[in-house]
């Protein structure tokens, strides 16, 4: 997105939350740059930089406020950039793709060149790459410092340093001081039993609904909800443990509760939160864009600041989607239960309801025939199932964000037994693309009128690219009122080609 020097004013006098991480402001008389909603003092206009990230923000000179704190801002969602490859990189790299790995490998797992990448996120951010990893990393680090009591090198790898030297010297020299002294400044917090830190958002935010969707879908003895909370077991790479997210006291923030055994994984962890919850949306533009549909208006004046949940673990979603296929959703969370007891890995929690992994596609794929029989999968879903985990072991199908969506989906269709409705809420969650639409399920087509498939698929076109939004609304307001009752994958009944298109 792209504001005029007048309008971005605008939004920083008025500290408008709608702009909150599309822009920040570097104030040239002290050298810092803030969240438009910081609660400083209002600076005069001449001293004003805008910026649309905070690596630029920082590549010229300025320094993060430590009021408003620009590592709790929102990011950008998968649409907002024009290039929809350098949004892909991005993601990737907030999840920390670089902080392994050098751009040749994050180029090549996009399809590009790394001198096409580079020239492609420069021209949409401002910056490179490795200046827009840094940045992650430094506020990441700043973050640790300000909300955590973990040790120095601990913060370090934490935040994807290779070395406790290197993030010394990169944060002295960004920030004008030391990580201690910054600890110092803001007070360390008191010892606990769990890494505790806060993410933002736009408001508003439906956070009920966000939790009675993931309620009705938790697998048990792997997620739970409880009040205003959901709590989780997770496992990133060879790091085990459990998180809990709850609303936070601060405005427009959620509070989110980490295993000390999960440090080391903190950037990739935290990027999935977001997805999951959706922090990343910008309510005021995708519901004044949905808003003025005349099917839709009313829905989504009724539902403000409904988000689209996403995954922590896409294969995890992938297989809850066909486990839900032609059944209803607490007989398909039934048999989630049941597969993840026998397939998923054990783990400790504090939480009694906590008690094992989601299975792995590596786990699933090895299994032998007849394997999965006796949880309450037919034997061609059980042969989906395994045909899914192996695509996803074996690295030809990714389920994550910074995944192309259009590649996905018809990867997804040449699996037999997955039809559009699955791979289109598959890409919808696991891939957090705001633009999928399961035109062929039961309840949106109702909700327009019952019409058919393609139908529904035509009038979606005016709601691009928020169509996953529009479900979401069509889901909830038409006839979703109660969970146990709906299908998670109602596509029709009937043989599949290979290519698992119904005939």
């Amino acid at each position: 997105m792209t504001f005029d020097l007048e309008s971005c004013y605008r939004a920083l006098a008025s500290r408008d939350p709608r702009f909150d991480g599309l822009l920040f402001v570097g104030v040239t008389s002290t050298g810092i740059y803030c969240r438009p909603v910081c609660t400083a003092r209002p600076v005069r206009r001449e001293n004003c930089r805008f910026f649309e990230n905070a690596a630029a923000a920082e590549q010229s000179g300025f320094r993060p406020c430590l009021r408003c704190r620009p590592e709790l801002a929102p990011g950008r969602s998968p649409v907002d950039a024009p290039g929809r490859t350098a949004a892909r990189a991005v993601a990737r790299i907030e999840a920390g793709a670089l902080n392994d790995g050098p751009v040749d490998g994050l180029a090549a797992s996009l399809g590009v060149s790394a001198r096409q990448l580079r020239r492609l996120v420069e021209r949409e951010y401002g910056v490179t790459p490795v200046e827009l990893a840094q940045t992650r990393r430094l506020l990441l680090a700043k973050h640790l410092l300000t909300d955590s009591t973990l040790s120095m090198a601990d913060v370090a790898f934490a935040s994807g340093f290779a070395s406790l030297r290197r993030f010394n010297k990169l944060f002295r020299d960004r920030y004008g001081l030391t990580p201690t002294g910054l600890r110092r400044r803001s007070g360390a917090p008191d010892p606990a039993d769990a890494i505790v830190l806060e993410l933002g958002y736009r408001p508003p935010i439906a956070w009920s609904a966000l939790l009675d969707f993931l309620a009705a879908r938790a697998t048990p003895g792997v997620e739970s909800v409880e009040g205003d909370r959901y709590r989780r077991t997770v496992a990133i790479g060879k790091h085990r443990g459990w998180i809990e997210v709850a609303p936070s006291t601060r405005a427009s923030a959620v509070r989110v509760r980490i295993a000390p055994a999960l440090a080391r994984a903190l950037a990739p962890l935290l990027a999935r939160v977001r997805a999951l919850f959706d922090l990343n949306a910008q309510p005021s533009i995708l519901e004044a864009h949905l808003g003025a549909d005349p099917v839709l208006g009313p829905v989504v004046a009724r539902q403000p600041g409904l988000r689209v949940p996403g995954a922590i673990d896409g294969f995890e979603v992938a297989l809850r989607a066909i486990l839900g296929q032609q059944v209803s959703v607490a007989a398909a969370t039934t048999i989630a239960g049941r597969i993840a007891a026998a397939f998923g890995e054990p783990v400790a929690t504090p939480f009694p309801e906590l008690t094992t992994l989601a299975p792995t596609a590596a786990r699933l794929a090895e299994t032998d025939d007849g394997a999965l029989d006796g949880y309450g999968l037919t034997s061609a879903r059980a042969v989906c199932v395994r045909t899914l985990a192996t695509a996803v072991a074996d690295g030809s199908l990714v389920l994550e964000a910074g995944a192309d969506p259009d590649e996905t989906v018809t990867r997804l269709e040449q699996l037999r037994g997955v039809g559009p409705w699955t791979a289109h809420y598959i890409t919808m969650r696991a891939l957090a693309w705001p633009d999928a639409f399961p035109h062929a399920d039961l309840v949106l087509r109702k909700a327009l009128g019952d019409v058919p498939p393609r139908v529904a698929l035509e009038r979606s076109q005016a709601w691009r690219p928020w169509r996953a939004y529009a479900a979401m609304h069509l889901w909830r307001d038409f006839g979703r009122k109660s969970a146990a009752a709906i299908n998670e994958e109602p596509e029709p009944r009937g043989r599949r080609n290979g290519r698992g298109v119904s005939r």
